[in-house]
């Protein structure tokens, strides 16, 4: 190698290290951004008065103390460890605007006083409602998810079944169809009237009106799933000598499972819809009662907190449910995203 290659082949090595290093300090950057917003976030809230009245802002500032340790430890353990880079900074923006959006609207209520009181509460009067009424709102929660998983488990055992016959059996979805298609349109929070004459209790009344909900979804999908199973698979069953029970579970429904899994992520979203609103009959608790609860009292900084705690309980329930799918159809994980 001449002198004038070897000379270019070391300014190209160095070039080479030189946009590494300046990939890495943009990368180490990044993972600082949600701590440098958050300490924004706490300088404005120690430093600027508060136009609102809040019973105190002490645990507030704590709260905000504690993510900003937790998150200026996880970017100086990135910053030493860069394997663990590339996961902090892919979700530092994400986070970072939503610490950036959360100040600006502290700003606009707490600091300025800009919106009306009480619909707009501040943060800082929402994270009341957490530690104050946190007995309450936990009762709520085991509560609402007692609800939910009866109401949601009696619509998928009675919705499986009716779409595996209606899928194989020509005469029964003869029959049934038109019951499913007059009654599964209808939204399952019309039928309350009904549910409050029929069922003795509000509980009962709730958990058919969630069941319901359910039952539709899976109905349909489970059908269309098994419906839509490739004819060739049975036949060569059938050639194999196996019965109508072995076509059904053993190739019929694991074959249907993927639309089975859509049925049941449909029904999961309507069952939320339908707890909420069935929680608001004359349940004793709940996340849906104590929204109504909140709300007759003008407490909306109460509302926002059950909404809060609705939003990351359903969230993770349907993480949960795909979770699930994830497993047990591994060929197809990834398909359908959340």
């Amino acid at each position: 190698m001449s002198r004038n290659d070897a000379a270019g082949a070391a300014i190209t090595a160095a070039a080479g290290d030189s946009d590494v290093k300046k990939v890495n300090i943009v990368a180490a950057l990044v993972c600082w951004l949600p701590a440098a917003v958050l300490a924004a976030s706490l300088l404005m809230h120690v430093g600027l008065p508060n136009r609102q009245l809040v019973a105190t802002a002490a645990n507030y500032s704590l709260l905000l103390a504690v993510i900003l340790a937790v998150y200026a430890a996880w970017a100086g353990v990135a910053l030493l460890n860069p394997d663990r880079r590339p996961r902090l900074g892919r979700h530092a923006p994400l986070a970072a605007v939503a610490f950036g959006l959360l100040a600006l609207y502290e700003l606009v209520t707490l600091k300025l006083n800009l919106l009306p009181l009480p619909f707009f509460p501040s943060p800082v009067k929402i994270f009341e409602a957490f530690t104050n009424d946190a007995p309450v709102l936990a009762v709520s929660v085991l509560y609402s998810l007692r609800l939910l998983i009866l109401g949601y488990a009696i619509g998928t055992l009675l919705g499986l079944p009716t779409g595996i016959m209606m899928g194989w059996y020509k005469q029964f979805h003869y029959w049934v169809n038109p019951l499913v298609r007059v009654i599964g349109p209808i939204p399952a929070t019309a039928w309350i009237p009904v549910a409050m004459a029929v069922f003795p209790t509000s509980l009962s009344g709730s958990i058919f009106l969630i069941a319901l909900a359910t039952w539709f979804p899976v109905t349909v999908m489970t059908w269309s799933g098994v419906a839509n199973v490739n004819k060739s698979y049975f036949e060569i069953a059938r050639t194999l000598g196996a019965d109508e029970k072995y076509l059904i579970l053993r190739i019929a429904l694991p074959a249907a499972m993927p639309m089975i899994f859509i049925g049941l992520f449909m029904g999961m979203g309507t069952s939320f819809v339908t707890l909420v609103v069935a929680e608001m009959l004359g349940v004793k608790a709940g996340l849906g009662w104590y929204i109504e609860w909140a709300q007759g009292w003008g407490e909306y900084y109460k509302v926002y907190a059950a909404l809060a705690i609705s939003a990351v309980l359903f969230s993770s329930v349907i993480s949960l449910l795909f979770t699930v799918r994830d497993k047990a159809l591994v060929w197809q994980r990834g398909l359908v995203k959340w």
